[in-house]
């Protein structure tokens, strides 16, 4: 079968892979009728998140038909239509009960205290083969799958595996309830459901963060005002918007990619961003600089930064954009000085997905509206390139297997 093959930093592919097979008897194995990229998955390519296995088959993304289940899967059979929690979990173990299922204790190979087993990740996530594939190994597949109804798509799922229950989640995270204000930084595709979750939550303002106009421009139709960083100064408008309180709840839905951002004060080593440069053209040769890639080192995020600024005193954060396990600092002194409540954290997504699966069901919200392209598996290659560029249209791209 084909499948999207990360080979070494910088270097992927696509190639035939042996088709997956039972292991053990609560598996089973899903036909992948749509995948899709992911901001994460550049994380990986680039080498922002290390401990990739070459070898591995990327993506965390995934819908599709059971194809097989092992003897101890119960609730799924043949023909039965899925999504695909991009974590996976065991239901059995305290965590999962608790409905912390993204630290469940037996999933992960590595042991209960090495943290999320999700597909397509570093060898500290399992690593489990992903799921931009024709098809793919589920394991503990009663609890690591969710049955989709006949009213809700194929692409509507889609952004059900990972991206609209993570933005969920942050938007929890930030404490968003009914008459909050509230600030998401990043308006790619999980600020954009950010935005959504934030107004199915209640919020009666929001204000959103990005730089790039296509992404600023779906926010706006979303229902954010919106604030381009790199032509003002987002802690001087979102403080005089706010009569100088600043924001009830902020989500950060940037994580590692803003740790330089363009404009802000702490400005990367030329050499060092050259050398990211480079990395990053390895796998999209015609990308231009960015000027919010992200640089190599342990300064704090100046989202996190703008983060602690924003918000009002007693305020809360959620932090649900990816930083690498090697950063170890973060503004501390001035959330304590303000009362602050940080929550973070990677999302429970089998906690979250049935709810979200019951609004799409019922038209109370269209998660489609995210999906920008739709691109075959054998073109994942070049899809990654334009997506890696912020190339304007190329918000969230979805992967479509061979006939």
């Amino acid at each position: 079968m084909k499948a999207v093959v990360w080979q070494d930093t910088g270097k992927i592919a696509v190639q035939d892979v042996p088709e997956p097979k039972i292991q053990e008897p609560t598996d089973a194995i899903v036909r992948l009728t749509a995948s899709a990229i992911c901001g994460t998955d550049l994380h990986f390519i680039r080498g922002t998140m290390s401990g990739m296995v070459p070898g591995t088959i990327l993506g965390h993304e995934g819908v599709g038909i059971v194809e097989e289940v092992g003897s101890e899967v119960r609730n799924f059979k043949p023909g039965d239509r899925v999504v695909i929690p991009s974590t996976a979990s065991c239901g059995v173990c305290m965590p999962c009960r608790e409905g912390n299922t993204a630290q469940c204790d037996n999933a992960n190979p590595n042991g209960p205290e090495a943290g999320t087993a999700f597909y397509g990740g570093p060898k500290d996530s399992g690593p489990l083969n992903g799921l931009q594939a024709e098809k793919a190994r589920i394991i503990y597949a009663h609890s690591s799958l969710v049955r989709l109804p006949d009213n809700v798509s194929d692409d509507q799922a889609l952004m059900l595996s990972d991206i609209f229950p993570t933005a969920y989640f942050g938007a929890d995270l930030a404490g968003v309830s009914h008459g909050k204000s509230v600030a998401v930084f990043g308006c790619g595709p999980v600020g954009q459901f950010a935005i959504i979750s934030a107004r199915l939550m209640g919020a009666t303002r929001i204000l959103a963060i990005d730089q790039h106009a296509d992404r600023l421009d779906l926010a706006r139709q979303n229902g954010a005002e919106v604030i381009d960083f790199n032509k003002e100064d987002p802690v001087e408008v979102i403080k005089r918007l706010t009569d100088g309180h600043g924001v009830d709840c902020v989500i950060d839905a940037v994580g590692v990619d803003a740790q330089h951002a363009h404009g802000g004060p702490a400005q990367p080593d030329k050499d060092e961003l050259k050398k990211d440069q480079e990395l990053v053209q390895q796998v999209a040769p015609d990308a231009q600089p960015h000027g919010d890639h992200w640089v190599p080192g342990d300064a704090p995020g100046q989202v996190l930064e703008w983060s602690v600024e924003v918000v009002k005193k007693g305020g809360q954060i959620g932090i649900i954009g990816v930083y690498s396990p090697d950063m170890t600092t973060y503004p501390i002194g001035k959330a304590m000085n303000k009362n602050l409540t940080l929550r973070m954290g990677n999302c429970n997504h089998r906690a979250y997905i049935p709810r979200l699966v019951d609004l799409v069901a019922s038209g109370v919200v269209d998660p489609t509206r995210v999906i920008s392209k739709q691109e075959g598996l054998t073109d994942a290659i070049s899809a990654y390139e334009a997506f890696d560029q912020r190339q304007p249209g190329w918000l969230k791209v979805e992967l479509q297997p061979s006939e």
